[in-house]
C-alpha cells in the first residue's frame, strides 16, 4: 500500500492507546462498522505490539498500523508484529531510512517547512503534522500550502471533533488523526457501541 493510499480509505485516522491486547479485536471491529479502517495502534504502552498482532489477524477489513516510531527497532517490530503502516512524531535520517526499509506506507512526522523539504529530498511528499494544534494549526498548514503544494498531510495532536473539518477542508490536507474516537473509558468498558457511533460521526466529516 502507498501512503497516499491511506489518505482516501477514510477522513479520520484513530490514534488507539491500548493497555490490553484482549480489547484490540473488539475495539477495531467497532471502528471498521463505524465507517473508519484505518486504525494507528501506538506504541506506548507494553500491549501495543499483541494488538497490533491481533487486529492484523482477526480483523481483515482493518488497515492497521503503529504509531509512536521513534526508534529504528521499532519499525523493525512493528512490520513483525503485521502493521501496514508506520507513523512518527518526528523523523531523523536514521529512523527514515529504516522504516523505508520495512516496505511498508510511513507517515513520517514534521513540523516545520524545513523537515518537510527533508523529506521531499528523498521523495516523501506524504507526512504527519505533530503537534498540530501547537505547531500553528490549519491556519499553518494552510500557509505551507502556497510552497509546498506537493505535500499532504495528517495533522494529529489536538484534532478534535470540534476542529476536525477545519483540517479536512484544506486540500493539502489528506486526513486527521485523533484520539477522541476512544476514550479511555467506554474501551475500559467495553462499550464498542459508542465507539461505534463516534466513529460514524467522524466518517462523515469528508467535505
Amino acid at each position: 500500500m502507498r501512503t497516499e493510499e491511506l489518505f482516501d480509505l477514510a477522513p479520520v485516522v484513530p490514534v488507539v492507546v491500548l493497555d490490553d491486547p484482549d480489547a484490540a479485536v473488539p475495539l477495531a471491529r467497532a471502528l471498521v462498522a463505524g465507517g473508519l479502517p484505518v486504525i494507528e495502534v501506538t506504541l506506548r504502552t507494553a500491549a501495543a505490539l499483541a494488538a497490533i498482532e491481533r487486529i492484523a489477524a482477526e480483523v481483515p477489513d482493518a488497515v492497521v498500523g503503529a504509531g509512536t516510531i521513534v526508534r529504528p527497532e521499532d519499525a523493525v517490530r512493528a512490520a513483525e508484529a503485521g502493521a501496514r503502516f508506520l507513523v512518527s512524531p518526528g523523523c531523523t535520517d536514521r529512523l527514515r531510512e529504516a522504516m523505508a526499509a520495512t516496505g511498508l506506507a510511513v507517515l513520517p512526522g514534521v513540523s516545520s517547512a524545513s523537515e518537510a523539504m527533508a523529506l521531499l529530498e528523498h521523495g516523501i511528499t506524504a507526512m504527519k503534522f505533530f503537534p498540530a494544534e501547537a505547531a500553528g494549526g490549519a491556519a499553518y498548514l494552510k500557509a505551507l500550502g502556497g510552497p509546498l503544494p506537493q505535500v499532504r498531510f495528517c495533522p494529529t495532536g489536538g484534532v478534535t471533533t470540534d476542529n476536525a473539518s477545519r483540517y479536512l477542508a484544506l486540500p493539502n490536507v489528506g486526513c486527521v488523526g485523533g484520539t477522541w474516537l476512544t476514550p479511555a473509558d467506554a474501551v475500559r468498558a467495553g462499550d464498542w457501541d459508542r465507539i461505534e457511533e463516534l466513529a460514524a460521526k467522524a466518517a462523515a466529516l469528508r467535505p
